[in-house]
């Protein structure tokens, strides 16, 4: 299979992206997938504003991924700007895509919702994300449940290109295990860099700490039986746990006399011992970040192999010469 995924390089890595999504990575990495992860600093134009702070973002985010055990050797890790044809695809897909199948995107509504302008960028989003995928003929895209819709309008989108031009686009199919949950943020909505409650990933271990111990608790006290199922602190420990471990900490929270804060200590334990040796990485990729773009160049050499001749056959098909 051919598998694509891209993260905003918009904000810090965090514990979500962790569980999320970067452990199916390294999965379809293990299974011999041809795998392109991307950083979508295009999208994240929609968002962050601040051209510095974006540069810095975007490569921080690739060290990121370095460290977190993505290797290079058997993935493209890439920058979607660095692929400019993804940008001449998304519009060609633009000229067929209807203005009702944007207009019903719930991620555009929810965002502008939430106070985000309503710009032309975010409006058009899905269709860059489809040029995202049906550039290297992806055929599977693991997402969350919050981003089905998204390739429901990408298999559409190329659907309706198909229609007009010939079978040229492959339709992608989303990939959504049951087995992996959403990761909560500190307030208990999902963890997001936009909802500034995260865990993240490579911040000082003082952040860490301040972050995990400002976890929202409900008022019971240290006596009361509490309810595991109910307990952000417990959703998020348990991703920490074994079986076993699992068991142990839910009979505790069922049982009474356990203290939140023994819970947040827990939490904060088991979160350095499991990101120790990708925390040591990254410090070492801190000071390497000749060696972070010379990835990024080959990941886009990679993924342009992929890409270019799909680009010539939309371009013939559609009526544009080919230079």
């Amino acid at each position: 299979m051919v598998i694509v995924s891209g993260i905003q390089p918009s904000g810090n890595l965090h514990l979500g992206n962790y569980f999320g999504a970067v452990q199916q990575f390294m999965k379809f990495i293990d299974e011999g997938h041809d795998c392109y992860y991307f950083l979508a600093n295009y999208h994240a134009l929609t968002s962050l504003r601040d051209a510095k702070r974006l540069k810095e973002l975007t490569l921080s985010t690739a060290a990121d991924y370095l460290a977190l055990g993505l290797d290079p050797a058997r993935c493209s890790i890439y920058l979607q700007s660095d692929l400019p044809e993804v940008c001449e695809l998304q519009w060609i897909l633009t000229t067929v895509t209807p203005m009702g199948l944007l207009e019903r995107c719930h991620a555009y509504k929810d965002k502008v919702q939430q106070g985000i302008s309503a710009d032309h960028g975010l409006f058009a989003y899905p269709v860059l994300q489809a040029a995202d995928i049906l550039i290297v003929r992806a055929n599977c895209v693991p997402v969350g449940q919050d981003q089905k819709q998204h390739i429901e309008v990408t298999r559409d989108i190329a659907q309706y290109f198909n229609n007009c031009y010939g079978e040229l686009l492959a339709i992608p199919e989303p990939y959504i295990p049951e087995s992996v949950a959403t990761v909560p943020g500190r307030d208990g909505r999902k963890m997001s860099k936009s909802y500034n409650n995260t865990i993240e990933l490579f911040a000082s271990d003082q952040d860490v700490r301040q972050q995990i111990f400002s976890i929202v608790t409900d008022s019971a006290s240290v006596a009361e039986p509490k309810d595991p199922e109910r307990s952000i602190l417990y959703a998020i420990l348990k991703l920490f746990c074994d079986s076993n471990a699992q068991q142990y900490w839910t009979d505790r929270f069922r049982s009474g006399g356990l203290s939140y804060r023994e819970v947040k200590q827990a939490i904060f334990d088991r979160f350095m011992e499991k990101f120790a040796p990708m925390r040591e990485r990254r410090k070492q990729l801190e000071n390497q970040p000749e060696h972070v773009e010379e990835i990024l160049k080959k990941g886009v050499d990679q993924a342009r192999k992929a890409a270019l001749p799909l680009v010539k056959q939309v371009r013939e098909a559609v009526g544009i010469r080919n230079i």
